[in-house]
């Protein structure tokens, strides 16, 4: 059987296809990809379909010897990539031989990476998905040691993502908002201040979500029913700080929701570390669903560079 070695397995590095769907009857939430944008463009250097499985990897410190003939890409947080010592460009493919090493640096800019292999990463499916949650025992972190499977295979080309099409992570991020049913029942001054201030990534923030420190938003709510979260849902606890939830979120929940960030948007927040800062802007369904279909259509329009 050919694949890689894992020689470092960083500080967290985990499989991810798109993620697990269906299940929420059973309490298993959706994982996949918290920067969904990153995954597509990995997938999409090599060859894969967009579900293909790769490694989702948290702060850096990936590394794998290879025992296969395959081609490789890395997208994400500025980690720096070197394939037997020598440093090569993110955002692109690259071929790998027999014996060859990969190294992933710790992140100077962002917070996560996605490394996609021709073919994708052989992992068994637990309810349809490869997805990764710890949290619900589906499946467990990259170990020292592992061995992680694929194909060999021939890649004909390496290509490239256009140097204006790839993200540039800031230490501000705005993050767009559809009004939830509850966003009513928060007092005006509330729902003011919780738009026009700014809010600071706190140091709890994780795959389940991302709490935020700033102007405190009292919740109109001592108790309620808990009932099912999306993706993207701005939670308002007790404490008044906001807390946004992603992919490996709880199912249900008994905290009011302000509203939903559009799920275009979390891949950049899913890129913010402790101390960057959140804005928030209100939008409609309408406008939202509008931004979807053309961000969509914006990513299957770009044409990749043939390099060398």
């Amino acid at each position: 059987m050919t694949g890689f070695r894992v020689i470092d397995p960083g500080l967290l590095s985990l499989f991810q296809d798109a993620g697990r769907f269906g299940h929420h009857g059973l309490g298993l939430t959706n994982g996949g990809p918290v920067d969904s944008v990153s995954f597509y463009w990995a997938n999409r250097l090599v060859g894969n379909t967009t579900n293909t499985t790769a490694i989702e990897i948290t702060l850096g410190g990936l590394a794998l010897k290879s025992e296969v003939e395959t081609t490789i890409a890395v997208t994400g947080a500025a980690m720096q990539l070197k394939i037997n010592g020598k440093l090569k460009t993110l955002w692109r493919s690259h071929r790998i031989r027999l014996g060859d090493m990969i190294q992933l640096g710790h992140t100077s800019k962002g917070c996560r990476s996605y490394l996609a292999v021709l073919g994708g990463f052989h992992v068994e499916p637990l309810f349809g998905s490869t997805a990764t949650i710890v949290r619900e025992d589906m499946g467990k972190p990259i170990r020292k040691d592992q061995w992680i499977a694929c194909v060999n295979s021939e890649s004909r080309r390496n290509l490239a993502l256009p140097f204006k099409e790839i993200p540039s992570y800031e230490k501000k991020v705005w993050l767009r908002v559809i009004p939830g049913y509850q966003y009513e029942l928060f007092a005006t001054t509330d729902r003011n201040s919780f738009f026009g201030t700014e809010y600071r990534v706190s140091n709890r923030h994780d795959r389940m979500g991302y709490r935020l420190e700033g102007v405190l938003i009292e919740s109109p709510c001592s108790k309620m029913l808990s009932e099912g979260i999306c993706l993207g849902a701005i939670q308002i606890p007790a404490d008044g700080q906001p807390i946004v939830l992603l992919n490996d979120r709880q199912t249900i929940g008994g905290y009011p929701k302000i509203g939903s960030v559009l799920s275009c948007d979390l891949a950049n927040l899913a890129q913010c570390n402790s101390g960057d800062c959140v804005k928030f802007k209100p939008t409609t369904i309408g406008a939202a669903q509008k931004i979807l279909r053309a961000t969509k259509a914006r990513m299957e329009s770009i044409q990749l560079k043939v390099c060398e």
